[in-house]
């Protein structure tokens, strides 16, 4: 009995091991901080070195996308002041997706806030889960494909592209610069994370279709300025060093949005043909 038990608890140790090991490392910009900037017109970036977090400031209040996870809205907060907004102003939250990087430190943002939290609907009952890591908070409004969030004249669409999760959120607005119109795209996700069945997915069936409707959308979009949900995407760190040495234009970058969607759906398709031919192996 007594060797039965050792056994048990050296292969428990072993397993955890494992799993320990089997846990990707979080990306080492997701948490450090970056200088707040007006990336055009009204419209302002907060986040991390790469877990992307904008504002659109308005004169009856802002509208905050993404809240990143918890330990980051202290971070938030500074950067708002960096650029002259009051972290008390913000009215409305949105987030991409309902992933912990984008929507941990929600419940959090609107509790101190008192602002509405307003969320594609197919990712409202994992923003409002009180799972693990999962942020528990209240959705005052849950959003269809092309529905608009509006304050003071500001103008957000919200449009469904799902796959990366059911409700991933790329959100349009236009901004006025040097007195011309630009197209924005804050584009949610369409990366297919480790671990993804796109084949024979019981949780969720129609992953590949969505991702292909996805994909249809997001090149059906005039874009003038490319952002995402992580800086990674549209490379923030070169673009902000070219804005903050005079490139008013840094942001503008219409090709660039063309070029990543053409390779994301790529990767995509590659990853989707290999699954087909070996369906129940998931991305590695």
């Amino acid at each position: 009995m007594i060797r039965n038990y050792s056994r048990f608890l050296t292969l428990a140790a072993a397993f955890s091991a494992v799993m320990l090991h089997a846990q990707p490392a979080q990306n080492a910009d997701w948490h450090k901080p970056f200088p707040a900037f007006r990336i055009a017109g009204n419209l302002y970036y907060v986040g991390t070195a790469d877990l992307a977090a904008y504002v659109l400031h308005t004169p009856q209040g802002d509208i905050l996308i993404n809240g990143n996870f918890p330990e980051d809205v202290p971070a938030l907060k500074k950067s708002m002041q960096q650029v002259g907004l009051k972290y008390s102003d913000i009215t409305y939250i949105l987030i991409s997706h309902a992933h912990a990087d984008h929507d941990g430190g929600v419940g959090l943002i609107k509790r101190e806030t008192g602002a509405a939290l307003w969320v594609m609907q197919e990712d409202a009952t994992e923003v409002e889960s009180l799972a693990p890591g999962r942020p528990g908070a209240r959705v005052d409004r849950t959003l269809r494909d092309g529905y608009t969030v509006e304050l003071a004249g500001a103008k957000l669409v919200a449009r469904h592209t799902p796959g990366h999760t059911k409700g991933c959120t790329t959100w349009t607005l236009r901004v006025m610069e040097n007195n011309q119109v630009m197209n924005v795209v804050i584009v949610g996700s369409p990366n297919v994370n480790p671990g993804t069945l796109l084949v024979n997915n019981k949780q969720y069936p129609q992953i590949a279709a969505d991702y292909v409707k996805t994909f249809a959308t997001l090149k059906s979009l005039p874009c003038d300025i490319f952002l995402g949900a992580h800086g990674a995407y549209f490379g923030l760190k070169d673009k902000a060093v070219k804005l903050k040495a005079g490139n008013a234009n840094a942001f503008v970058d219409p090709n660039g949005y063309k070029t990543w969607v053409a390779a994301k759906e790529q990767e995509f398709t590659t990853e989707w043909e290999r699954q087909k031919k070996s369906p129940g192996s998931p991305k590695k």
